[in-house]
């Protein structure tokens, strides 16, 4: 059982009864039934990617736990062309979305660095972002039918996927983004796209955050909605990758204080990308905007940018214990937080090492604070350390009009913080739904609301 009750991180660990795999939607509403049957509570579990604790169990009240994965429902259900919706099992893991999607000449636009792992289910329970938020939206965006078991063991089923049905409240919209808070995702109509047939790729080391919010303006001018991603890193993000993960190769001299990766795609396979590019970096080399940049000249060599993006969870595991924050401000107002959150921690928090990674595009900043493991262990109390780290910089997000939570969601890290810094009338809009549809708090008692 222990895969199944605690973080892939190992932080923090639960307990259950049971583990309940279901193979199908009517043996994961019978589970369901069980659990009404015997005051049970049910935590729901995906590919356990998550980074807040959301699916761990914390069963309140010492009433039974019944931890409910989805890794056996892993089927394709229907594809359609014409309409470009594919639809499968909660259980289906993203990179095999990507496989389905791509046999069919389409594709499905969410990338992350867990895409093997991660399943469609938790995906949609906490609305997962990305790389392409940018360009497609976030999980909200991509599913457009959902099938889910509610508390009272009936079964949602919502998968017709229409473009236009005017006949009430969106119920799905409910489910998306609630953590499994009110119901078991069990299935799910997706949005596909067109395939893009034409790249590029860059590294640009630019001046500063200011600088890359002036680079993304410009190249939003030029480039238009063929950009597909726009990521900053600081330093010591990029050096904690070079250290760590294998394989990893700089395509600068030096590491730049800052950097940007970008790529740009097109359906029209005639499209020069690579012209366009190149055309906006030589102007901001021009402008001070950068000091260096590099434009990717074979697939191999965008995959090894790439490959330093998608490792940098991998990395922090290793580096230390990062303090990670899923912020977001305008991204107009990237910079000053950033430069707030840095002032902030070199006066309070000089023993860790700040790393920064940005999906600059739609201003979500992950400010993680990446403490050596040997201080770590040696704190008398380390969730309040946490907890320290967490008020300081979510603070600075708040004044800056931000979220403390982008895309990773609340789960049980970030309830006392939602707590201190939602908006009070939505939270009592969220708890008066909670109880309607839940009343008994059989569904993950304890993750979002609490």
């Amino acid at each position: 059982m222990a895969p199944f009750v605690r973080d892939f991180r190992g932080r923090m660990t639960g307990a259950a009864e049971a583990v309940a795999l279901p193979a199908s939607t009517d043996e994961a509403a019978a589970v369901v039934d069980i659990a009404r049957e015997h005051d049970a509570v049910i935590f729901p579990i995906g590919g356990n990617t998550g980074l807040c604790y959301g699916a761990v169990p914390t069963a309140p009240g010492g009433r039974p736990a019944i931890v409910v994965g989805m890794g056996k429902m892993t089927s394709l259900r229907a594809v359609d062309r014409a309409a470009n919706v594919l639809t499968v099992d909660a259980g289906m893991a993203l990179a095999r979305v990507h496989e389905l999607a791509a046999a069919e000449g389409r594709q499905f636009p969410l990338h992350l660095g867990s895409e093997g792992t991660a399943q469609i289910g938790g995906l949609i329970s906490t609305n997962a972002g990305g790389t392409g938020v940018l360009r497609y939206g976030p999980m909200r965006d991509l599913v457009c039918g959902i099938e889910a078991v509610l508390p009272d063991g009936s079964i949602y089923r919502d998968l017709d996927a229409l473009r236009k049905n005017n006949t009430g409240y969106d119920l799905k919209h409910l489910l998306i983004g609630a953590e499994g808070t009110l119901g078991l995702v069990t299935g799910a109509a997706l949005r596909l796209r067109q395939p893009n047939r034409t790249f590029a790729h860059g590294w640009i080391s630019v001046t500063g955050p200011k600088s890359a919010v002036e680079l993304l303006s410009r190249l939003q001018e030029r480039c238009g909605d063929t950009i597909e991603a726009f990521e900053m890193l600081n330093r010591a993000e990029v050096d904690c990758v070079l250290r760590h993960i294998p394989r990893t190769r700089l395509p600068f001299n030096a590491t730049p204080a800052w950097s940007v990766m970008i790529e740009l795609a097109h359906t029209d396979p005639e499209a020069d990308l690579v012209s366009a590019l190149e055309e906006v970096m030589a102007a901001a080399l021009e402008a001070d905007l950068a000091d260096d940049a590099f434009v990717a000249q074979s697939e191999a060599q965008a995959k090894e940018i790439w490959h330093i993006r998608h490792s940098v969870t991998e990395a922090h595991k290793i580096e230390g214990v990062g303090i990670v924050h899923d912020t977001a401000v305008r991204n107009s107002a990237v910079a000053g937080f950033i430069e707030a959150a840095d002032e902030m921690s070199a006066r309070f928090f000089p023993e860790a090492r700040v790393l920064v990674v940005s999906h600059l595009g739609d201003g979500n900043v992950h400010y993680i604070l990446m403490f050596p493991h040997d201080y770590w262990r040696a704190l008398p109390d380390r969730e309040a350390k946490a907890l320290e780290v967490e008020m300081a910089v979510h603070n600075i997000a708040v004044r800056f009009g931000g979220t403390i939570s982008a895309e990773h969601g609340i789960g049980r890290k970030l309830t006392s913080e939602l707590r201190r810094l939602g908006d009070p009338v939505k939270l009592s809009v969220m708890r008066q739904i909670k109880r309607a549809l839940d009343p008994r708090d059989i569904m993950n008692p304890g993750a979002l609301l609490v």
